[in-house]
């Protein structure tokens, strides 16, 4: 008998001890494509499967500012820290029947977290050149990666109207409690905890996006999003990976051991040089 898949959840399970790290995600844009399932199959990790709902799965792209990371309970990072980030992602379910996103690409602008990220979590990190503009409501971001590969280049604008959304899109969208990776050869599960996303419809007043197509999603950003939010910010918090095959673990459960440690987690590279803001 086949898994059930768990219900789209409003607010997050409890996230079971110990917690790797926490992170303030702030002004950020979802830009969502709604696409057939069998279209992004093959991007997934082995074990998960696209999510659905009403028969499509979607494609999002997702420009925020990431604040304050710290590990372990511990004082923020200074400066690698904090960072602008474009994410191209996808929304996955697994064995178990949890879902969760999974990241095709993810632009940073400091070279020490895409490093950390790709060694430590296999997370598909690129160094970019990035900038970030608040203009009254726009909301104007911009990306280039930066060699190895090609200079691939992103730029969105958007600005927040009306009040708040809240709906079962949005939820499905948003409601996501972990992210699915491949890493070490297995496909694992990193969960996290935040507030439910406050969220408010945008209108897109610029779209000129390379990402998309360079993660393998063809001429999907020459048409417009199909849904498009915007958030001032959550708190999240992540907690130890775990096995995609290994069910949600619940609070005072004893986590088997993944040989991913405290002290595995790298500490901030000072040397590296900062890449310019546009």
């Amino acid at each position: 008998m086949a898994t059930p898949i768990e219900p789209v959840l409003a607010d997050p399970p409890p996230l079971p001890r110990p917690h790797l790290l926490s992170q303030r995600w702030l002004d950020v844009a979802f830009l969502h494509w709604a696409v057939d399932p069998g279209a992004v199959r093959h991007l997934l990790p082995a074990g998960v499967a696209p999510d659905v709902l009403d028969g499509r799965t979607y494609v999002g792209l997702v420009p925020f500012r990431l604040v304050g990371t710290a590990f372990a309970g511990g004082p923020p990072v200074p400066w690698a820290g904090t960072f602008l980030e474009t994410n191209v992602r996808l929304y996955s379910v697994d064995a178990t029947g949890r879902r969760g996103v999974v990241f095709l690409s993810m632009a940073a602008e400091r070279a020490a977290a895409v490093a950390a990220g790709r060694a430590v979590f296999g997370l598909p990190y690129r160094w970019a050149r990035m900038g970030f503009r608040h203009e009254g409501e726009l909301r104007t971001y911009a990306a280039r990666l930066l060699p190895p590969g090609p200079p691939v280049r992103s730029r969105v604008s958007v600005r927040p109207t009306g009040p708040a959304i809240d709906g079962a899109l949005e939820r499905f969208l948003t409601a996501r409690w972990g992210l699915h990776v491949a890493h070490l050869g297995r496909t694992w599960y990193l969960p996290n905890t935040h507030v439910t996303w406050p969220l408010r419809r945008a209108e897109v007043h610029e779209l000129d996006d390379g990402l998309l197509a360079a993660a393998g999603l063809g001429d999907l950003a020459r048409r417009p999003p199909d849904h498009a939010a915007f958030s001032l910010g959550v708190a999240a918090t992540f907690g130890r990976p775990l096995l995609a095959s290994t069910p949600r673990p619940r609070p005072g459960d004893r986590l088997f051991r993944t040989g991913w440690t405290l002290g595995r987690l790298p500490q901030p590279i000072c040397s590296v040089r900062r890449a310019p803001s546009e």
